[in-house]
């Protein structure tokens, strides 16, 4: 049979040992049965229901509304008892006594990036964190970038040797004064990933106050944020790899430089290879028809 089905007989017999194999430890794999007490440094035994009596006294004679964690230091402490945490965890929820688990208020509800159709600047901006290597230096500077969706342009970013939520709300606000957008009704719509500094109160907090719509795309989805992905790519391959910094100060000023070329210099195919700034001028004077984006 083996021979008309044209399986080797090495095959057929290694999958038929593996699933007996596998079919036996599914039936004979059993957990340790829990000993029903544990022991004293001087290795003396104490039975569970005595631990569970100790433990009632706690909660009951002290007041202290404590958990499983601090029960378990009390009984070290008081009662030279060789216990773990597992364990008075376990007999705590035998006997009801777990304190509820604390509910985490959200104050800014997670706000998922949904698809969009751009047809004009100040539409939708996404912004992302870059790393760089200073070689001389033997550290890391970071690049955090808003580019605007449709012109490409990178409105505004941070260079530095840190980068937190503070310095994210800065270039936001920078981004906004640069495009006059503080005055207008309709702001554009910042889409970023979730990382620290994006999901932070301090920067949820600064998108109300101006006035901001803040989305985030799903996890393991760059292709949500692909045109700072993109520029990333960009920078690497044109500047970082072309430069081997020998101090931050360096760093900051051949990148500072690129971004500026990158504004006004170079072309890009998506937009009648033509820098972005060139693209918004041309647009704003009709010579070219604006290209609507889906994203």
């Amino acid at each position: 049979m083996l021979r008309v089905l044209e399986v080797e007989r090495s095959t057929y017999y290694a999958h038929a040992n593996r699933s007996k194999q596998q079919s036996q430890e599914t039936v004979h794999r059993v957990g340790r049965p829990a000993p029903g007490l544990s022991y004293t440094q001087e290795g003396k035994p104490i039975s569970d229901e005595q631990i569970c009596e100790w433990i009632m006294e706690f909660l009951a004679g002290e007041g202290a509304n404590y958990g499983y964690r601090k029960l378990t230091v009390l009984l070290r402490r008081r009662h030279q008892m060789e216990i773990n945490k597992k364990k008075v965890y376990r007999l705590c929820k035998q006997m009801n006594v777990l304190r509820p688990q604390r509910k985490i208020t959200v104050k800014h509800p997670k706000r998922l990036a949904n698809n969009r159709e751009i047809t004009g600047s100040n539409q939708l901006w996404e912004t992302d964190i870059k790393y760089g290597w200073v070689q001389g230096e033997q550290r890391f500077f970071f690049l955090m970038s808003i580019i605007d969706v449709f012109d490409r342009a990178i409105v505004s970013y941070h260079i530095g040797l840190t980068c937190e939520a503070r310095h994210l709300v800065q270039i936001t606000q920078e981004a906004l004064m640069k495009r006059q957008l503080f005055e207008k009704a309709e702001k554009p719509v910042i889409r970023s990933d979730n990382g620290p500094q994006f999901i932070s109160n301090l920067f949820e907090n600064a998108c109300d106050e101006f006035g901001v719509i803040h989305e985030r795309i799903p996890p393991k989805t760059p292709n949500k944020n692909a045109h700072i992905e993109s520029y990333h790519s960009i920078i690497e391959a044109e500047c970082y790899q072309r430069h081997e910094f020998e101090s931050y100060p360096q760093a900051y000023e051949v990148v500072s430089q690129f971004i500026q070329d990158y504004n006004r210099i170079r072309i890009h195919g998506s937009i009648y290879d033509l820098s972005p700034y060139d693209y918004m001028e041309a647009v704003k004077q009709g010579i070219v028809k604006p290209k609507q984006i889906k994203v």
